[in-house]
C-alpha cells in the first residue's frame, strides 16, 4: 500500500501570463457560473475574462506579478510531508499544477490510497465541491483506480481554530484588544447559490461563534466582532454586508481584518484586503487598519491537516 495526501486549492497565477488562464478557467467552472447550457457559461466567461483581464494583471503586478498562494502552499506541503512521513502533493483548480498532471504522477508512483484535503474549512459548492469533482472526474478519465478519501468541512477543528486565534493575536501585536473592532472577512457568494442549498453562509457564521468563544478564553475581548463579505462581482445580489459597507458603519479608528474563508494568503488578502480596502479605510478615517495573515504554514494548521488525514485513514 502506498499512500499520499493531496491538498486542493483554487490556485492563482504563477506569473502575469497565467492571469488569463486563471480567469478563463474560473469563469468556465459550472459551480461558479451556473447555466444549463455550457455555451452560455463559455460566452459569459470569455466576456468577463476580457473585461477583467487588464485590471487583474495590474493588480497582480502590484503584489509582485504572481499569486502568493503557490509559495505558501508549497511551504504547507513541505511541513506536512515532514510531519506525517508520506508524500504530500497539491493540485490547483484553475492554474498549474492541475489535477490531471498530479494524477498522472500518482499513477506512475504506484499510489494506492489518496487522501484529499480541500483547503477550505467551510463547505461550499463553489470551492470544496468544485475541487473534489475535478479530482474525481480526472481520476475516472485517466483510469486511476486508487482508493480515494475526502473531507468536506473542518471549521470546528480545535487546532485550526487555535492557529486562527494565534494569527489574530499576532496581528494585535500586544495592543489592547478592547480598542479594536475585529472583522471576519469571508469571500462573498451570490445569494442565489445560498438559496439553492449551499451551506457556506451558515458554516461561516457557526465558525465565527466558535472563534468568539476561543478568543474570550484567550483573554482577547474585542470592542466588537463583525462578519463581512468581500470580492463582489457583477450586478447580482450578494451576501451582505459587504466589507466596504461594514467599514462605513463602525465608529472606531482601530480595525483588524481576519480572512476567515482563506487558509492561504492570495491576491484577495494581499491586494484586495491589504491594499484596495486599506485605501477605503483610510478615506473613512480609520487610522489603524490591520489585516491578519492567513494560516499558511502555521504549526497548528499543519497539526490540523495531519489530524484530518488520520481521521480519513481510520474511517
Amino acid at each position: 500500500m502506498k499512500e499520499t495526501i493531496v491538498l486542493l486549492n483554487m490556485g492563482g497565477p504563477n506569473n502575469l501570463d497565467e492571469v488569463k488562464v486563471f480567469l478563463k478557467n474560473m469563469f468556465n467552472d459550472k459551480n461558479i457560473l451556473r447555466f444549463k447550457r455550457p455555451w452560455m457559461r463559455s460566452l459569459l466567461g470569455s466576456l468577463i475574462t476580457t473585461l477583467r483581464g487588464k485590471e487583474a494583471r495590474k493588480n497582480y503586478a502590484t503584489i509582485g506579478g504572481y499569486s502568493p498562494i503557490v509559495g505558501h502552499t508549497q511551504n504547507i506541503v513541505n511541513a506536512l510531508q515532514e510531519q506525517v512521513g508520506i508524500d504530500v502533493h497539491y493540485a490547483m483548480r484553475y492554474t498549474p499544477p492541475f489535477t490531471d498532471k498530479i494524477i498522472e504522477k500518482l499513477k506512475v508512483d504506484g499510489v494506492t490510497h489518496v487522501y484529499l484535503l480541500p483547503m477550505y474549512p467551510q463547505y461550499s459548492t463553489t470551492t470544496t465541491l468544485s475541487s473534489l469533482e475535478d479530482f474525481y472526474q480526472n481520476a475516472k478519465k485517466l483510469g486511476f483506480e486508487a482508493k480515494i478519501y475526502d473531507i468536506w468541512r473542518y471549521f470546528d477543528n480545535n487546532s485550526l481554530n487555535s492557529a486562527i486565534v494565534d494569527r489574530i493575536e499576532e496581528c494585535l501585536n500586544k495592543d489592547n484588544a478592547g480598542e479594536f473592532e475585529l472583522m471576519f472577512s469571508a469571500h462573498g457568494l451570490p445569494k442565489s447559490i445560498i438559496e439553492s442549498g449551499d451551506s457556506y453562509e451558515k458554516e461561516i457564521e457557526s465558525h465565527i461563534e466558535i472563534l468568539k468563544s476561543m478568543l474570550k478564553y484567550r483573554g482577547l475581548e474585542f470592542r466588537n466582532i463583525h462578519l463581512a463579505y468581500q470580492s463582489r462581482l457583477g450586478p447580482v445580489k450578494w451576501l451582505n454586508p459587504s466589507l466596504p459597507d461594514m467599514l462605513t458603519r463602525i465608529n472606531n479608528e482601530h480595525v483588524i481584518i481576519y480572512p476567515i474563508s482563506f487558509t492561504v494568503d492570495n491576491s484577495e488578502t494581499d491586494f484586495e484586503l491589504s491594499i484596495e480596502y486599506a485605501k477605503v479605510a483610510k478615506e473613512l478615517g480609520i487610522s489603524d487598519y490591520r489585516v491578519s495573515r492567513c494560516l499558511n504554514a502555521h504549526p497548528q494548521f499543519i497539526d490540523a491537516l495531519e489530524q484530518l488525514y488520520k481521521k480519513l485513514k481510520d474511517e
